[in-house]
Formats: structure tokens, sequence, C-alpha cells
């Protein structure tokens, strides 16, 4: 059976494939009116008529919620508290902003529907539960045209009764129900009903792609979806908790960093990931970084997430001049289709369009030579607009790649400068079809020291994908004093949730020993508003104010500390892909990988440069710039202060030489 990793981006669909030891790729444009066209026949391409199982990051949640094109959806909640979703934490993102208003809330007020019952703080029956007003509401629901309904009762992480008895109440009326202790068992209402509200809204849509995907490669067919959080869960968790889906295809590329790093010996890592739509980076320091505090389009997702900060930067990004003869570039896109001028439908210029305008990437060469890239009509845009700007060609073409570069550089120094990390202590991994192009220019901005290309780098993120454990992650809270608290009274809270873990991991197939558990406590002191995750120890309140100490410089001593949260991660650990490893290094580049010599523009000059092809390469070749290095997923361009080695995996570990002003 082939293993097939999918992902779905903005303009390509990605595909990696291991059939018994040996591994093969393969890209295709995506087909954003129906994702799934580019993947069944993406899979077909690769399998023919053979059985395959397939892993697959999915963009579906992820644009219903940018493009407000979720299901009609319903919220039930405590009689007095259907507002709290619009409510909310009162913050405003836009301070002076005066004009401001905020969009209309998804359930708009006329679909919130309150009941009478509630649970109490400490878990008790304050108010009996109203069996016959939840029926009139379900029909209410279901009269109004709603496919799926949120249910967010006060307290409901601790006594799910009522919750239980709402699902009840919708049997009959074919609604989807997204219950809020299922989702989400944590106190904070208004981040739990946002997160319940999200996953109600795209539930639907994410469980009819995956139903046609799966009639299309067949019923039988093993499916599995990547989570935001860097590990896989079945088709049918994805459909019933497809919020957990949100960043499916940047967790991927991740988790694919993140492994392949350390196996070179990279463990310090920011991630680069350009894409044809949009950047995304993430800082690695040792360990994946997870965080409960994201937001998608201003509506809070508290599940597991890999923290990625992404901008709207990507080869597709669209390159225009504004009222006052700027140049700007981003954040709207070209897209697939019509895509850049030189896939020869597009009219406008992006940042694709000004590499190969300057010789970075080779018309015949891309993907592979299966598809030609165009320069006719790319040439008499870009003269057009450099007289518009007032600009040469040349610097014009630079001037886009410019600013792309300044908005991908900010990004990272969101994750890095601005948390307290220095770009100089990590290396930059740089994958995606576009990174290749940018990454050394970001190092040489950033101070980098070097740059870390894998093989086929326009496919990590489906590479990560077959490399991902099934992780299932739970939580509850317990609100508990730690000094009062013992490591017997913790395992007692931790023992349900391990138990609940083992049999969803059997479920997926796991024996016990390949089953592994993780524990965390939400920490922080009395009186603090947030908490730290932090990985469980016996000492957990020595944990808690050691890690306090290294994120905020400081600890507190004899303060009271709180356990708000348990969370248990179960993560069910399949057979990993094995890459191959030389046995030998060879410094000289073989005459064959060297196809031609052809101008390429740096700092306004074109300079002969070689075209290499990496498949030809070999471990322990070094590589000065400046130099082009084709592949099939991807170009890589090495600036004239750039010098490349080849590793033992075939990894490209570019130095960066900081002294060098040319670019």
């Amino acid at each position: 059976m082939l293993s097939i990793g999918v992902d779905t981006g903005g303009t390509f669909t990605d595909f990696i494939y291991k059939d018994g030891a040996s591994f093969g790729v393969h890209k295709r444009l995506s087909t954003p009116d129906d994702p799934s066209r580019a993947v069944i026949e993406g899979v077909r391409h690769i399998a023919g008529n053979r059985s395959v199982s397939i892993i697959h990051g999915s963009t579906v949640a992820t644009n219903a919620i940018l493009e407000r094109k979720g299901v009609k959806t319903a919220l039930i909640a405590n009689l007095g508290f259907t507002d709290v979703i619009e409510i909310g934490r009162q913050n405003r993102h836009r301070l002076y902003d005066l004009h401001y208003r905020r969009p209309a809330h998804i359930v708009p007020r006329e679909l919130r529907f309150g009941l009478p019952g509630r649970i109490g703080s400490a878990g008790e029956t304050v108010q009996p539960f109203d069996a016959q007003a939840a029926r009139e509401a379900a029909q209410a629901v279901a009269r109004a045209g709603c496919e799926s309904v949120a249910v967010c009762l006060l307290f409901s992480f601790l006594d799910p009764s009522h919750e239980l008895a709402v699902r009840e109440a919708f049997a009959d009326t074919g609604v989807a129900v997204s219950l809020s202790h299922e989702i989400l068992a944590e106190f904070r209402e208004f981040e739990r009903a946002s997160t319940t509200v999200i996953n109600a809204y795209v539930s639907p849509k994410m469980s009819r792609y995956l139903t046609r995907l799966r009639a299309e490669a067949g019923e039988k067919t093993p499916l599995r979806i990547m989570q935001s959080n860097g590990g896989s869960i079945s088709a049918e968790t994805a459909m019933r908790e497809s919020v957990r889906t949100i960043l499916s295809g940047p967790a991927g590329g991740a988790v694919g960093a993140f492994h392949l790093g350390a196996a070179a010996g990279f463990e310090r890592l920011i991630t680069f990931d350009m894409g044809g739509t949009s950047t995304d980076v993430a800082l690695i320091d040792g360990s994946l970084p997870l965080t409960l505090e994201s937001a998608i389009e201003g509506y809070p997702v508290k599940v597991p997430m890999i923290d990625i900060h992404t901008v709207g930067a990507g080869g597709g990004s669209i390159a225009r001049l504004d009222e006052g003869g700027a140049l700007t570039v981003g954040p709207e896109s070209a897209g697939a289709d019509p895509g850049p001028i030189c896939y020869g439908k597009g009219t406008e210029i992006t940042t694709t369009d000004a590499n190969l305008f300057l010789g970075r990437l080779i018309p015949e060469r891309f993907l592979g030579g299966g598809m030609r890239l165009e320069t006719e009509t790319l040439n008499a845009a870009v003269a057009d607009m450099a007289h518009k700007a007032g600009l040469s060609e040349k610097a014009l073409a630079e001037g886009i790649l410019e600013v792309a570069n300044a908005t991908m550089e900010r990004a990272i120094r969101v994750i890095s400068v601005e948390r307290g990390f220095d770009p100089r202590e990590f290396t930059l991994f740089s994958f995606g079809g576009a990174g290749g192009l940018h990454a050394c220019f970001l190092a040489k901005q950033l101070s980098m020291p070097r740059v870390f290309i894998p093989k086929n780098p326009g496919i990590l993120s489906a590479v990560g994908m077959i490399m991902a454990d099934v992780i299932k992650d739970y939580s509850q809270t317990v609100m508990l004093q730690a000094r009062a608290t013992t490591t017997d009274d913790l395992h007692g809270h931790f023992s349900p949730l391990i138990a609940q873990g083992s049999a969803d991991l059997a479920a997926e197939g796991f024996a016990a020993g390949a089953m592994h558990f993780e524990k965390f406590l939400d920490m922080r002191y009395q009186g603090q508003s947030f908490e730290i995750i932090t990985p469980y120890a016996e000492d957990f309140a020595e944990a808690f104010e050691a890690e306090h100490e290294r994120k905020y410089g400081y600890r507190n001593p004899g303060k009271a500390i709180e356990i708000v949260t348990v969370r248990l991660r179960a993560r069910g650990v399949p057979e990993k892909p094995a890459f191959a490893k030389a046995d030998k290094l060879v410094d000289d580049v073989p005459a064959e990988a060297i196809l031609e010599t052809r101008p390429v523009v740096f700092s306004g000059s074109a300079r002969p440069t070689p075209v290499i092809d990496r498949e030809k390469l070999l471990s322990g070749n070094v590589l000065p710039g400046p130099a082009i290095v084709v592949e099939y997923t991807s170009t890589i361009v090495l600036p004239p202060f750039a010098t490349a080695t080849v590793d033992a995996w075939g990894n490209l570990v570019v130095k960066i030489d900081h002294e060098r002003c040319d670019a």
C-alpha cells in the first residue's frame, strides 16, 4: 500500500508518497472551486489502481472562516448569556480608529437561544434542566434552516448532563450538534463558546468535503487529517471536531522541519514556509511551540495549536503602486487562477514574476520542466509599471522583492525579537515552493548565520504529515491550590484522561507499547489572569516557578500558586519513514550537475550565474554563490554572499557571509 501525504495550498497541491523504501513527489495546481478535485487527480496520477493510505492537510475549515462561508449556525446558551460570544473581552484591537466597527458575528442574535437550567461553579445543579424548553429551542433552530448548533452551558466541564440533554432534544432534527464540554472542557466561558461556535460553523463543510473525498478515493481507503497541534486524527474525528484542523497545512511543515532539523543536528530553528499565497513562520527551540491563545478572524480558538505566525506574502502576492506612487506587495494574491503573469493567465505582476524577470527562476525548468513559464507578456507589464513608477525595470523588480522581504522579516521578528529570542542564535529553516528564492536575503537582513534547505522543500508540509504522530489532546479545569495538592490528587485527575486517551488510540489501531502520554499543568500565581503551561513534574510548584522565571525573568517565592487545568497529550507513534544518509562526502561538484550559465540580476547588475541540478549533487559538495539551484518542487537562489554545502542527507546548509555587502 502506498502512503501519501497531501497538502492543499492556495496555489499548488503537494504530494509525497512512500512506496516501500523509496519516496516520490508530485505537485499540481490547486482547484479552489473544489479542493478535493486536485487531491483525487494527484492520488490517481501517483497510484493508479493501487491501494493507498492518505494523510491530508486541508484548508477547508480555514477558508470557511476567512471567507465567512461556513454553514448557518445557531447557539444555545444559558438564559441571559446568549450575547457572551458578541460581548467577548471588550478588547479593542484598533484602539485609535474611532470609526471602527466589528464585523457582524457569524451567529446573528436571532439565532441565539437561551435555556433555563444551570450548573454551578462547584458542579452542583443550581436550577434543573427544562427538557420542554430544549425541545422548543431545537424545533426553532430547525425551522430557521440552521445546519449546525453550538451548545455552551455554564460549567458544563464540571457536569455535562445539561449539554447531553440538549443533544437528545436535537436527535430528530438533522441539525449537527457541537457540545462545548466535548470540544473544550475548560473554564472561561467566552473562549469555550467561541471555540465551540467555530467548530459548529465549519464541521458540516468539512464533513461534506471528507465524505466526497472518501467516496472518490474509495470507502476503504485509510484517510487521516492533519491537526493544528502537529498530530493527525481520523477523518471521522475531523468531521466532528473540525476546529482542530484550522492550521492543518502549516502545522505539517513545522513538524517536518522539527524532525529533519533535529536529524541533521539543528534543534534551534526559525521555520520559513513561503508558498503561493502566504508565508508561515515559527520558532522551534528544541521542541514544537504550542499555544492556546490563537484567534482566527477575531474569534478565539482555544484548542492546542503549533504557534505559527502568518503574513500575506507569497509567490502570488500582487505588486501595485498606491495612490501616492509607493510600491506595495500583497496581501492580495493571484492564487492558482489566474495566478502570476508568467503562468499564462494572470494580468498583475507578482513576486514570482519579479523573480523570473531578474533571472532567478528558470522558465524551462519550473516544476522539473513540467510547466514552462512565459516571459513576453511579463516583460511588457514590468516595463509599463516601471515607467509609471519612474524606475528602471531592474530596480522595480528588485524593489518588489525587497518590499516582500521586509514583510516577511517583520513576521520573523514578531516570533523572535519581540519574544526575547535573538535570531542570530537560530538557523533559518526554509521550505515552501518560494522559500528558497528569498531565504538567504532574509537571513542576511536578520544577521542569521545559516540557512537550512531540505530536499524537495516545496512539499515539506506533506512530508511532515507522513512523519506526524497521531495526537489527542485532553483537558479538564480543576482549580486547585498547588501547596494543598499532592501528586496522588493529580494522578486522580489525570487517570480518566489517560483512560480516554488509551481508548481513543486503541480505536486508531495503536498497541499499548506505541502509546505515549505527556502530562501538563496550567498554573499561575494567585491573582494572575493567565496561566503558564508547565510540563508535569513531581515538584510541580518548583517546575512552575522555574518556568515563570524563564519566561518573565522573576519568580515570587511564598506567593500562592493555583493549578487551573490539567492537560494530557496522548501520542500514538507510528512507524517513521527513514531517510538515506550518505556513506562518504565528496567535495567537487559533478560536471553533469552544472546545467548552464546565465545572467542573473543581483544589486542592479547581471552576473554570470551557474544553474545547478540539485538531483545530481553529492553529499559534501560545496557551492559558492552566486548560483541558482533547481529541483522539481523549488528553486533556490544562492546570492554572492552565500556558500552552500550538501550534508549527508542531501540537505543544503548555506553559510551567510555578513561581511559582504553585495546582494
